[in-house]
């Protein structure tokens, strides 16, 4: 009997051991940090406050094997308001998204729908370029949020919805630094998990030719009566939009922008597969699009589809209010310049893969994001030298 009894209690011992070993593995994976995981502005210990005594940026960042779960407020910590003739008043949304660590192109483009279509990394959502309404509520000349409900932004772009959804439709200039001598950063997720950078990247695909803006591909139609769809579709005469000029100008309509390749940087979509200081290896991203003067441009950060496949659950009537079901972890760290193989350490290794890179273009050895990989990127990563926080 007693070896008998020995035996059984190895083998629970045994089985023990593997499901302990699965569940370090299991979380081991859950545990991969990509750039997804850790480009949010983490609000620790829940001490900032936005509007109104809000709580305010990401709360929490969860993530599993596939996906990252930001929840937010919806509130920014920097200042918003006021919203001119807007009656509506900022409101704690609980936000819960669900973004895809492993985004695709897809086959079949989704239109980006109204409402929210993407987050800031603030946990703030942004909507596409339309403000709900059309021409004589015609369906056909749908109006540009950018020129009718211009005077109810705040100086961030923004501006509430019914129901308290703060949001912009274009780049907001509060939510990161921006200049012309250096990639910009990570400012959002769309919800089809591609990642939304600011107005400039480097110049070319590759990662090389220094940093430039990314121009957009779409321009104003050459046309002074709306009378045609930028398709060419020649519409009847009860279609007809108004005349360009005076409470209508050119822009005043999705529909009187155009689509011309090769025009800009960007594709339809506004994005275009390129190396970046985060994806070295290269990624479909999006770019807030703005003028050579400074102005945002259209179609301002999404195009009018999505590049990639669309993530149920973030979108629709009671969309962003995601609960998950794939037993995520939460992540407690911040983003690690440096750490190139990615073990939440910056050493000795990653020095080595760094000195390898010295004198190349950009990529993620282009610490400092100004195109070249030279000392002030080495100084960037022994200012980090150790655990990562």
């Amino acid at each position: 009997m007693m070896k008998h009894s020995s035996i059984a209690v190895a083998n629970i011992a045994t089985a023990t051991t593997a499901i302990a070993v699965a569940a370090i593995s299991a979380a081991a994976s859950a545990q991969t940090i990509t750039p997804t995981v850790t480009a949010w502005t983490r609000n620790v210990g829940g001490t900032q406050t936005g509007y109104n005594g809000i709580i305010a940026n990401v709360t929490l960042v969860r993530h599993s094997t596939g996906f990252v779960y930001p929840s937010s407020s919806g509130i920014p910590s920097y200042a918003i308001g006021p919203w001119n003739g807007n009656p509506n008043t900022p409101a704690n949304q609980s936000w819960v998204f669900k973004i895809t660590k492993t985004p695709t192109v897809s086959a079949a483009p989704t239109n980006t729908p109204l409402g929210i279509i993407g987050t800031l990394i603030n946990g703030v959502p942004f909507f596409n370029p339309l403000d709900g309404m059309s021409y004589n509520n015609g369906n056909i000349w749908h109006r540009n949020a950018m020129v009718f409900e211009a005077a109810s932004f705040d100086a961030c772009k923004g501006h509430p919805a019914p129901g308290g959804v703060y949001h912009p439709h274009q780049l907001p200039g509060c939510v990161a630094t921006f200049d012309a001598a250096h990639h910009s950063p990570i400012i959002g997720y769309a919800f089809d998990g591609f990642p939304i950078y600011g107005p400039y990247g480097y110049a070319n695909a590759d990662g090389s030719g220094g940093i430039a803006r990314m121009r957009t591909s779409y321009r104003t139609r050459a046309i002074t009566q709306r009378t045609t769809l930028p398709d060419g579709t020649q519409l009847a005469p009860a279609q007809y939009g108004p005349a360009v000029g005076g409470t209508y100008p050119i822009g005043a309509f999705a529909e009187d922008f155009e689509y011309a390749a090769g025009l800009g940087d960007l594709d339809a979509s506004n994005a275009r597969f390129s190396v970046t200081p985060e994806y070295p290896n290269g990624t479909w991203c999006y770019f807030a699009t703005i003028s050579a003067k400074g102005s945002t441009e259209y179609p301002y950060l999404v195009g009018p589809k999505y590049k990639g496949v669309l993530v149920a659950g973030n979108t629709g009537p009671g969309g962003g209010h995601v609960v998950p079901t794939d037993a995520p972890v939460t992540f407690t760290g911040s983003a690690c310049a440096g750490d190139f193989d990615g073990n939440r350490t910056v050493d000795g290794s990653d020095l080595a893969t760094f000195l390898t890179a010295w004198g190349s273009a950009g990529g993620a050895a282009d610490l400092d994001r100004d195109g070249l990989v030279a000392g002030g990127d080495l100084a960037v990563l022994l200012s980090n030298w150790g655990a990562c926080p």
